[in-house]
């Protein structure tokens, strides 16, 4: 092959390349995003939205927007004394061992989700079972309303609960459903599990601390 068609298929393989993706922009004004950036939450239709830091700024307000929209804050709490216990987990139904739970406005009524191979499932919790976990730990009274997430991981002797960003909540059911395998979920979606409950506790702290945080 000569340098000249050798040259000639270069050019053309960078026309084949695959475009570069186009940056992350915000879902509001459209400026473009930096890698780590906020969420929103549109509360109309359940989904989550991209937020510059003007934007998440401006709907972290009460009532912006018409009320629409409210950003996702950045808060991790956690309640070892609470009282959330094998049979109420069972009277959750919940088939695996994490789920997430917030009070979702819309809706009027607090919601329970859990990791599946299809992403986030919907558990319909009864009264009773809603009830029993607002009695069973304080962080139930804490929950702001569709952007954090009350998130219970269980183990063999043990359940932990946290509140969490339903961002994180949601990041979380994503990453999962992409690692999934076989029945359980397969190696790589328990060391993914634990890894993220790790960031959790490193960085959760009791409701009467969060005043002292560094």
């Amino acid at each position: 092959m000569s340098a000249r068609t050798a040259a000639a298929h270069r050019g053309l393989r960078r026309f084949r390349a695959p475009a570069p993706a186009p940056p992350e922009r915000c879902e509001l004004c459209g400026a473009e995003l930096v890698d780590r950036h906020r969420h929103l939450v549109d509360t109309r239709n359940r989904a989550l939205a991209c937020a510059c830091p003007p934007c998440a700024l401006l709907f972290e307000r009460p009532g912006a927007g018409g009320g629409q929209f409210r950003t996702v804050p950045d808060r991790y709490l956690a309640d070892p004394g609470h009282r959330l216990d094998d049979a109420l987990w069972d009277r959750l139904n919940i088939p695996v061992g994490v789920a997430f739970l917030l009070d979702n406005t819309a809706l009027g009524r607090m919601v329970a989700l859990y990791p599946s191979p299809a992403g986030a499932t919907e558990s319909e919790l009864d009264p009773a079972a809603r009830q029993s976990v607002r009695d069973a730990t304080s962080l139930a009274g804490l929950l702001a309303p569709d952007v954090e997430a009350l998130l219970l991981h269980r183990t063999p002797g043990r359940t932990d609960c946290h509140l969490i960003p339903v961002d994180r909540a949601y990041e979380l059911t994503g990453r999962l459903r992409m690692l999934w395998r076989g029945f359980d979920g397969g190696a790589e979606a328990r060391a993914a599990l634990a890894e993220f409950f790790a960031e959790v506790e490193g960085r959760a702290r009791e409701p009467r601390e969060e005043g002292r945080r560094p």
